[in-house]
């Protein structure tokens, strides 16, 4: 069995510049957590594969194509492949999230608007 715990785990350098932990990362998938200060966002950007995400605490928006929603703790995410997505810290809180990619992606994530 293997354990790892969250603050044990470096934040890994990404193009978003916001506190990203690979917390799994194996060549089939991967599962990353993200903590977004009050006021930060992710960059817009097109994952080449289907993307979950699970709120694990904090209140964000998500954006996925056209649709924009407030989501909550406890709460799962599904954005299809090859769909525009991007997170917001609208709150007075962190909003902390987990991105499970399944396939882990053989290609480069797209960003909008660099």
């Amino acid at each position: 069995m293997k354990t790892k715990k969250l603050s044990d785990t470096n934040v890994m350098e990404n193009a978003h510049n916001v506190d990203a932990r690979n917390m799994y990362n194996t060549a089939d998938a991967m599962i990353t957590v993200i903590t977004l200060m009050p006021g930060q966002s992710l960059k817009r950007h097109i994952t080449p594969v289907d993307v979950a995400f699970y709120v694990l605490s904090g209140t964000g928006i998500i954006e996925i194509g056209d649709e924009k929603e407030e989501v909550t703790a406890d709460t799962l995410v599904e954005s299809p492949k090859d769909i525009l997505h991007c997170w917001y810290n609208e709150s007075s809180e962190p909003l902390r999230f987990m991105v499970i990619k399944a396939p882990k992606p053989k290609t480069k994530t797209i960003f909008i608007g660099d």
